[in-house]
């Protein structure tokens, strides 16, 4: 039976708490972990499947939206634990997740530095070094807007560019239900453009969220505010 598994990992950086909401999409056939959280959360993310019943020696491929590190930063651990897994994301994203190309948020964040007061310096500092120490991961499996992969009876790649250039979103028609990555988030109940200080094209981000809201959808689980249920 085709199925989604919302995952709760809580994460603190610094000062600041976040939960995310990774996502397993189950079939007969797969389990495929959509992101893999923050970097050190391995631990965090075994124990959320297994919470779900799902021991993480079974999770079959990981899909990674973008290279953002709160959604890559496990990956490399993951795929040393567990070498079966296949790692998957799109063609333009691969080279900054690989390694091949440098990550466009770490240049993003150390020209913010230059720019910064003071008081925040420090934190503006520890960022880019939590960016330069993302452990790069090999993509075995490319990814292009329109494919249809087979995981719980079809899941439709989606290029959503904006928050970065190579961003993907998947939708699952059977189940009507988006997973966004970081097209869109949701604040109080109601879904929005995630972090609009760090997309990196506020047009392409703003053009791709109204295109998921264009679709037929009965559930959005944004990785950032966790499940929105459409009536």
């Amino acid at each position: 039976m085709n199925s989604i598994i919302v995952l709760k990992v809580e994460m603190k950086f610094e000062a600041v708490n976040d939960t995310i909401y990774p996502v397993v999409l189950c079939d007969s056939s797969h389990r495929v972990l959509v992101d893999c959280g923050y970097m050190g959360s391995l631990p965090k993310i075994e124990e959320a499947l297994r919470e779900n019943d799902i021991a993480p020696e079974c999770i079959t491929h990981i899909i990674l939206t973008h290279h953002d590190h709160d959604h890559v930063g496990a990956a490399a651990a993951f795929k040393k634990k567990y070498p079966g897994v296949t790692v998957m994301a799109s063609a333009i994203e691969a080279a900054y997740i690989s390694g091949a190309a440098k990550s466009l948020r770490l240049e993003q964040a150390e020209q913010l530095q230059k720019s910064l007061p003071p008081e925040q310096q420090a934190f503006g500092e520890a960022f880019c070094s939590l960016l330069r120490r993302i452990e790069p991961v090999k993509i075995d499996c490319l990814l292009n807007a329109g494919d249809v992969l087979p995981f719980c009876g079809g899941c439709q790649v989606l290029a959503t560019p904006g928050h970065t250039p190579g961003h993907i979103s998947l939708y699952i028609p059977q189940l009507e239900t988006i997973i966004p990555g970081d097209a869109m988030a949701l604040i109080n109940g109601k879904p929005v453009i995630a972090n609009p200080q760090f997309t990196l094209d506020v047009e392409k981000a703003a053009a791709s969220f109204e295109r998921l809201m264009s679709l037929k959808a009965r559930k959005i689980i944004c990785y950032h505010g966790g499940p929105l249920n459409i009536n």
